[in-house]
């Protein structure tokens, strides 16, 4: 099993139903990692994963909509296809707000599991790739030292090159230069391009002032 390529991930404590689904995948020359509960995949889980999860949401330790919120609360944005033994209507309702790609009740149709697979991996391709971005753009921002940082802060939030110095107490120059390694840095061809790349890594832009008296 290579560790590249899109994983398609099936957490069900029901042996059989791992197993066929697992076969189903295969048969579709996806590669299949499969879990008998959800602290398993917890436990062997990689932040650089992509693919789907077929989720059972009724498991012995954490169910599927607690598992969900974990991954969540890790960054982790995989598209999840929940199979469920009964039909829940609240609880479909509220998986589905939380980003679930399909909410299927056993049995279920191959075909309908097929085009839920696929469906979900047309997603995260997409997202994967703006998580490779974002994490470019990251890896560039703490490159940044601290004063660029804050020369970029106040950049996005429109201030000139003479208010950031004010701010600073430095000149208008010395803020000029630190503009420009910022610009350079971040790779931004313009201060609209910076205010975009500051959107995606959601930088803070409410600055606290200095007091003045007067």
């Amino acid at each position: 099993m290579t560790d590249a390529g899109p994983k398609i991930v099936i957490v069900d404590d029901d042996a059989s139903i791992r197993d066929s689904v697992r076969r189903l995948v295969s048969s579709l020359g996806y590669v299949a990692q499969v879990y008998g509960s959800a602290e398993l995949f917890l436990q062997s889980l990689r932040s650089d994963i992509q693919g789907c999860i077929v989720l059972d949401i009724e498991l012995p330790d954490l169910n599927g909509l607690e598992l969900q919120a974990r991954l969540t609360e890790r960054g982790l944005d995989l598209p999840i296809i929940f199979l469920t033994g009964r039909a829940d209507i609240p609880m479909s309702v509220r998986a589905m707000k939380a980003g679930a790609i399909e909410f299927l009740t056993k049995p279920f149709r191959s075909d309908q599991l097929v085009e839920a697979i696929s469906t979900a991996l047309s997603r995260d391709a997409t997202a994967h790739i703006d998580r490779v971005e974002v994490a470019a753009l990251r890896r560039r921002y703490e490159a940044l030292t601290a004063r660029e940082r804050q020369v970029m802060a106040r950049v996005i939030e429109g201030q000139l090159n003479k208010q950031i110095g004010a701010d600073f107490g430095t000149s208008e120059a010395t803020v000029k230069k630190q503009r420009g390694q910022v610009m350079a840095k971040m790779c931004a061809e313009s201060v609209p391009d910076l205010v975009r790349i500051g959107a995606r890594l959601a930088l803070e832009t409410a600055i606290p002032r200095r007091e003045h008296r007067g």
